[in-house]
């Protein structure tokens, strides 16, 4: 210590210095680096005491920890007053005495493993299903003259997009209930269909829509949707009993055998998988339980029609969703109202106008896919259920917004050739496509550096035409130009209308038998290299129908939109 005081007063000094930067670099390490002090949900729910009651259920089941930690998830909170009255409605005192299996389902049920805001709710189901397996149906109800946005009908939402740390909390008034009835007992329970469950029960329908879910091998589970015609319904089309209902339907033979006429009514009436309000207005049609037999959907204005159809010139009004109804979550389905009777008729080939960016792994990211601003983005092999293809599984389809297709975007397939440097064989599970003959006609953008000799295939059969993706459609003025009935005897078509350039062009790829109601495989193939491949729109339109109209509007703005002859001022 004495040589340390024997020291020159500037390294004495210099020594000092050096030590306090020492301590100095020390503390700085205990300093949290980040500025982020956003809680994440169980934190944010443990900080408000109204919310102690649902904190208590994610504690109790174990959840608690699972939602503090990094992610991207959506809560619906219910308050303290929810949760005293859901003990009310059970007839429990207390969160213990609930069994924990229900404690475990109403947990997951208010829980989606995605951020979803209010800006993405729809009329209809969250595209994302809830972590207990269940869809949650939004809407709106006016309360009072303020209108509140609903989950499932029964409960609304007193508090939206309140971000957190690792998702987004919407806060209810009221706790979502797990819908534990099957479709039969759900239809039983309703007085105002005790025709139908008669009909049910005398056909053997009953026994089967009171069946639990069970999965196959590629976990798709054994969901149906019922379409149910109330007593009112049947009485206004002549049936009040069971007997009225043999009489017309059942001739012959037991009402149990599925050939039987009113066995046959009832399976028209019931459609593979979950087809909830929000599916039967983007799909044209529906396979039904009836061999063979759709069922055609259309959104007019704010309604849903089925088999709305014109045939031979007359239009069939078809009968109409109850939508208020609708939308009834059953443990192994979904319930819809109609508002007429309706049974199985002879059905003509219809067009099926196909987007192929229809596909439900795009739809899912809301944030993007047919929203004005939405930048492009895709999946490799493994984010699709209905594509498959050959060669690269990593590379990926993509959507792209694009204004001069149809709903205003583009399916993009990187590298359409062989080997593992790219996509080959890419095919696609169509829509449901009525039985009977058609032409087959695909739009695509002009790529001046795509594959100049693709094939297609529907069903593993080659079709009679190659697609040249480098060439561009026929442009509607200058000395190049071909009138429309021309083009299409040449094999092409201008396909949207307004005609406003030349990247959208549309090629016949030749005439097909479909031989079965149903959904169908359809390929595209090049055996040449090639760069992106841009597609819009495949269609299937009868062979006796015409092949140039309607046409299509381009665009977000005209979305889903069609032009026929007589409401265009000219035919480009």
């Amino acid at each position: 210590m004495k040589k340390l005081f024997k020291l020159p007063q500037f390294l004495r000094l210099t020594l000092a210095v050096l030590t306090a930067l020492v301590f100095q670099n020390c503390a700085q390490e205990n300093i949290k680096q980040t500025t982020d002090e956003t809680l994440n949900m169980t934190d944010y729910i443990r900080a408000n005491p109204d919310y102690s009651m649902f904190l208590e259920i994610l504690n109790i089941t174990k959840y608690a920890s699972f939602m503090n930690t990094y992610g991207t998830y959506t809560m619906f909170l219910p308050t303290n007053e929810a949760v005293k009255q859901y003990l009310k409605d059970v007839g429990a005192t207390s969160l213990s005495q609930v069994p924990l299996v229900d404690l475990q389902n109403i947990a997951k049920l208010h829980i989606l493993d995605k951020k979803i805001n209010t800006t993405d709710f729809t009329d209809g189901k969250i595209v994302t299903p809830s972590m207990q397996g269940q869809y949650l149906i939004t809407g709106a109800a006016n309360i009072n003259g303020v209108t509140y946005n609903t989950i499932n009908k029964s409960s609304s939402i007193l508090a939206s997009n309140v971000e957190v740390g690792n998702g987004i909390i919407h806060v209810i008034d009221k706790v979502l209930r797990v819908a534990d009835k099957t479709l039969a007992q759900t239809i039983e329970a309703d007085p105002n269909l005790s025709l139908f469950t008669e009909v049910m029960k005398a056909t053997g329908w009953y026994e089967k829509l009171n069946q639990p879910i069970t999965f196959d091998e590629n976990n798709i589970g054994s969901y149906l949707t019922v379409l149910a015609q109330s007593n009112e319904v049947f009485a206004q089309a002549g049936f009040t009993t069971l007997d009225d209902l043999k009489a017309k339907y059942s001739l012959s033979g037991d009402p149990m055998e599925p050939t039987n006429g009113l066995n046959l009514f009832v399976q028209y009436h019931v459609l593979p998988n979950l087809n909830y309000l929000a599916d039967l207005v983007t799909t044209p049609v529906f396979e039904t339980q009836a061999p063979l037999e759709v069922i055609s959907s259309k959104l007019i204005g704010q309604m849903i029609y089925l088999n709305r159809d014109v045939f031979a010139g007359v239009l069939e009004e078809g009968v109409s969703i109850v939508r208020d109804a609708s939308d009834i979550t059953c443990s192994n389905g979904v319930l819809h109202y109609v508002d007429g009777h309706f049974a199985i008729k002879k059905r003509v080939p219809l067009p099926v106008y196909w987007d192929l960016c229809n596909q439900p792994e795009f739809a899912a990211n809301t944030s993007n896919y047919r929203k004005a601003g939405g930048v492009a983005f895709g999946y490799g092999a493994a984010g699709f259920s209905e594509i498959t293809w050959t060669g690269n599984q990593t590379y990926n389809v993509s959507w792209q917004p694009q204004p001069l297709g149809w709903n205003g975007d583009q399916l993009s397939i990187f590298r359409l050739r062989p080997g593992s440097g790219g996509l080959q064989n890419v095919t696609f599970t169509t829509p449901v496509i009525i039985k009977g003959r058609y032409k087959i006609w695909v739009s695509y953008r002009t790529n001046g550096s795509a594959s100049t000799q693709v094939k297609a295939f529907f069903n593993g059969v080659q079709l009679s035409r190659l697609i040249n993706l480098r060439e561009a459609a026929n442009p509607i003025s200058g000395t190049s130009y071909v009138p429309d009935r021309v083009l299409e005897s040449q094999g092409y078509k201008r396909p949207m209308y307004p005609f406003a350039s030349t990247a959208i062009n549309s090629r016949l790829l030749g005439i097909v038998e479909v031989e079965t109601t149903g959904r169908h495989k359809f390929t595209l193939h090049s055996d040449l290299d090639g760069g992106e491949a841009w597609f819009d729109i495949v269609e299937f339109r009868p062979v006796d129908m015409d092949q140039i109209w309607p046409k299509f509007k381009a665009g977000l703005a005209g979305a889903g939109g069609l032009v026929n002859r007589e409401d265009a001022p000219k035919d480009n």
